[in-house]
């Protein structure tokens, strides 16, 4: 068990942590899910014992880790700028750990090959860093995690540096290979499609400030509040001002039916988020909000197209498959089911979601 308890960063007159807890069992993944300057890396480096919290404790397997000198833990830490020793080979990089360990000799050049075939880098056994790719050296750095046998393993957006077939087989790999040495594994990054794709439990963070942690899959569908869903949504969530009364909801004049789920809503008035593959170019069969707006531009990436829509001071993204050509300045309609609304109140509070919706409890 691996317990954060209520800590807080303080740097200057300023918090880059404010009174986070976490509890994180053996052997799980953990998803450290936030945008650039969130505070991920920071909570990171306070995990490693690099920094020292301004406020709270840490808790390691029952005992208070605050004073421990970072050598003295059992820890694992790669940076997305990875860090190796220049003037060993990748085979001594690797082994490394072990050598201070005590490992034996064929207990360490087992486990190094292993590690090596692994991330792909048994013919580079031989070179140093500095005689190989950037995607090569993070791929050093991660197999001298892997061979570590650490109890906390922290993964600072590790991937981000390789290429994409490889990214996919590890985002794989990692996980399951940790999970079986009992590690807990902490996983930075800053993608919500990552977080899902890698599974377990994510926390997602917000100006140093956790805002929901739970399985992630959890997380994505009901999200506590209006800067969660915006965290877990890439690109943002969609956002509409309307209002609810008799059964219908009413934006800019356009009127639209409520499903039966949501009638019972209380009239008022509701911030509504719509995720971008659930903005439609084509008018599907429910009944929907349509709505006129106006083509902004385009990005069109082959497998998919993202169209971006103005709407008086709305700024959308509509998310489509395939190749969809739009004219710039075309004025088009687009449609909006109410049921993959998420309904948020005045303090932006989760009132009604899709999953809710569907009586989902995951």
């Amino acid at each position: 068990m691996f317990e954060l308890k209520n800590i807080s960063k303080k740097v200057g007159d300023g918090y880059h942590i404010r009174d986070v807890s976490l509890r994180l069992e053996k052997g799980s993944l953990n998803v450290l899910l936030g945008p650039t300057l969130s505070g991920k890396t920071t909570l990171m480096r306070l995990m490693a014992g690099l920094d020292k919290p301004t406020e709270g404790d840490i808790i390691f397997n029952g005992e208070s880790v605050l004073g421990v000198p970072v050598q003295k833990r059992n820890i694992a830490m790669v940076y997305q700028q990875f860090i190796n020793y220049p003037a060993m080979t990748v085979y001594e990089n690797i082994a490394s750990p072990m050598r201070i360990s005590g490992l034996s000799k064929s207990d360490i050049d087992k486990k190094v090959r292993s590690a090596a075939e692994l991330m792909k880098l048994s013919e580079f056994l031989d070179r140093t860093p500095l005689n190989l790719s950037g995607g090569q050296q993070q791929r050093t750095a991660l197999a001298r995690a892997l061979v570590k046998g650490a109890e906390l393993v922290l993964l600072d957006e590790p991937l981000a540096n390789l290429d994409y077939k490889l990214r996919e087989e590890l985002r794989v790999e990692l996980p399951r290979l940790f999970a079986e040495t009992g590690a807990v594994l902490v996983y930075a990054t800053t993608e919500p499609h990552e977080a899902l794709l890698l599974g377990g439990n994510t926390a997602t963070l917000s100006e140093g400030r956790i805002t929901q942690f739970g399985k992630s899959i959890s997380v994505h569908n009901n999200p506590v509040d209006l800067s969660t869903a915006q965290i877990f949504s890439d690109p943002p969530m969609n956002m509409l001002n309307v209002k609810k009364s008799n059964g219908e909801i009413e934006f800019e004049g356009e009127k639209a039916s409520l499903p039966q789920e949501l009638v019972s809503l209380p009239d008022g008035n509701y911030k509504v988020g719509v995720r971008p593959h659930h903005i439609q170019l084509v008018k599907p069969s429910e009944d929907t909000l349509t709505v006129t707006a106006k083509i902004a531009t385009t990005e069109i990436t082959g497998s998919e197209s993202f169209i971006h829509i103005e709407k008086s001071d709305y700024q959308w993204v509509a998310l489509t498959h395939g190749v969809h050509r739009v004219d710039i300045g075309e004025t088009v309609p687009v449609y909006l089911n109410p049921s993959d609304f998420f309904f948020f109140d005045g303090h932006d509070k989760l009132v009604a979601s899709p999953a809710r919706l569907q009586g989902e409890n995951n």
